[in-house]
């Protein structure tokens, strides 16, 4: 079995694969509102009707929640966020990130970590002591992967503490997979891979938009050359889970796919369909 899996932004609303006045999207309130209402299961009724729209609009996977923390009143992409409080974060989060998951639409999660405000956020490196990492900008990540288990986490573009987070094992492969038990598709923020090696061994799936990325010839080479070891490049299992619609749940089909992004479709690690 072959297919393709397409994604789409969904802040307020679903984008969809068209960005034209006839094909409208249902816009919610904004996320920052959601969370002022203190209430989960509202928020796990907007995952639903965030499903809904993706169904209809054809787009089994969504790059959302973002849950990113409100440290700046003058971050410009805010209103995609919850709150300050990462406790709150995660509570409106697991129930919408439960919400979408219930309607046979994966929901990845974002941005992986310390992606909490706009000024040089391609570049920066946000040094932060481990225990602000774990009681503030780690802990919404944390319940929402214990709680909803997200199809997926996207990483971002800063660094952390030297290293940038596409190529972060310690965070990604020890505390997300290692210590949370984080079982799904690792994809990174828009060309923030920057290096084949460094984001295979850091345990990047797969590089966004493509059709060109760090991946497909220079990954293939790394593996060929002993920089990247074989079962490294393994999709995890979950990025083949789809939704059965006769039996309501998530189940594992045997295939190859591609992931697109609108009519960008990505070069999953090597070139050669990945079959399992």
């Amino acid at each position: 079995m072959e297919g393709a899996v397409r994604v789409s932004d969904a802040p307020v609303g679903v984008r969809g694969v068209r960005w034209s006045a006839d094909a409208p999207s249902v816009a919610l309130p904004s996320p920052t509102a959601l969370a002022a209402a203190w209430d989960p299961e509202l928020a796990r009724r907007a995952g639903v009707l965030l499903a809904q729209e993706a169904r209809r609009k054809g787009v089994p996977v969504l790059l959302a929640p973002t849950v990113d923390l409100r440290r700046s009143p003058l971050g410009g992409r805010h209103f995609e966020c919850y709150s300050e409080d990462p406790c709150l974060t995660g509570a409106i989060g697991t129930g919408c990130v439960s919400g979408v998951q219930s309607g046979g639409v994966g929901a990845t999660v974002k941005h992986f970590v310390a992606n909490d405000a706009e000024t040089d956020r391609l570049t920066v490196d946000n040094l932060v002591s481990e225990r602000a990492l774990r009681e503030l900008y780690l802990a919404p990540f944390e319940a929402i992967v214990r709680n909803a288990r997200p199809w997926g986490v996207m990483t971002a573009y800063n660094s952390v503490n030297g290293t940038t987070m596409t190529e972060h094992h310690h965070l990604v492969e020890e505390v997300l997979r290692g210590a949370w038990g984080f079982d799904g598709v690792n994809v990174s923020d828009w060309t923030a891979a920057r290096d084949a090696v460094g984001a295979a061994n850091g345990g990047l799936d797969i590089a966004m938009p493509g059709p060109r990325t760090v991946y497909g010839p220079a990954l293939a080479r790394a593996v060929r050359e002993g920089r990247v070891a074989e079962p490294t490049v393994e999709l995890p299992r979950r990025a083949f889970e789809v939704w059965d619609d006769t039996t309501n749940a998530w189940a594992y089909v045997k295939g190859s796919y591609e992931i697109s992004a609108g009519r960008s479709i990505t070069d999953r690690r090597l070139t050669a369909p990945i079959n399992v």
